[in-house]
C-alpha cells in the first residue's frame, strides 16, 4: 500500500501517469478505501460540511468509478478502466488534504480582509492542481496507443 501512495504522489506531482498503476482490481480496491478513509479523516478533522456528508462521499466515489468505467468504454478504452480510476482516485486521495484544508480556510476566513486574498488563491491553484492531474490521467488513456500503454 506505501508504494501505491507514493505512486499516486508521483502521479499528483505529474510525474507519473496511468500506466505505472498496477493493472489489477485489487489496486482500485484499495485506492477506493483509501480514498474513502482520507475523505472521512478530513471530514473529522476540519468540520466543514454539514449534512449527509457520508452519503455525498459514498455518491462521489460510486459516480467517480461509474463515469470512467463508461467514458473508457465509449472511447474504446475499456481495457484501460482499473488503471485510470484508480490514478484519478488515487491523485484525489493524496490531494484531498490540501483541497479540504483550503476549502476550510477559504470559509473561515474568506470574509477576513487580511486573509480572503491569500486563501482564496491558494483554493484556487489547488483546484487547478487537481484539475491539471485529471487532464494529465485522461490524457494518457485516451493519448497512448491502443496497443499498450
Amino acid at each position: 500500500m506505501t508504494e501505491l501512495l507514493r505512486l499516486y504522489g508521483q502521479i499528483a506531482l505529474l510525474r507519473k501517469g496511468p500506466a505505472d498503476v498496477p493493472a489489477v482490481g485489487l489496486a482500485l480496491l484499495l485506492t477506493i478505501i483509501a480514498y474513502f478513509a482520507v475523505n472521512v479523516l478530513m471530514v473529522l478533522l476540519l468540520p466543514l460540511l454539514t449534512g449527509p456528508w457520508l452519503r455525498a462521499l459514498l455518491l462521489d466515489v460510486v459516480f467517480t468509478v461509474a463515469w470512467y468505467w463508461v467514458l473508457l468504454r465509449l472511447t474504446w478504452h475499456g481495457t484501460r478502466f482499473v488503471q485510470t480510476t484508480a490514478a484519478v482516485l488515487g491523485y484525489r486521495a493524496v490531494l484531498t488534504p490540501l483541497s479540504l484544508a483550503s476549502e476550510w480556510l477559504v470559509r473561515r476566513f474568506g470574509e477576513d480582509q487580511t486573509w480572503q486574498l491569500p486563501v482564496s488563491v491558494m483554493y484556487i491553484v489547488v483546484m487547478a492542481w487537481m484539475v491539471i492531474a485529471s487532464r494529465r490521467v485522461l490524457r494518457a488513456a485516451w493519448c497512448t496507443p491502443a496497443a499498450g500503454w
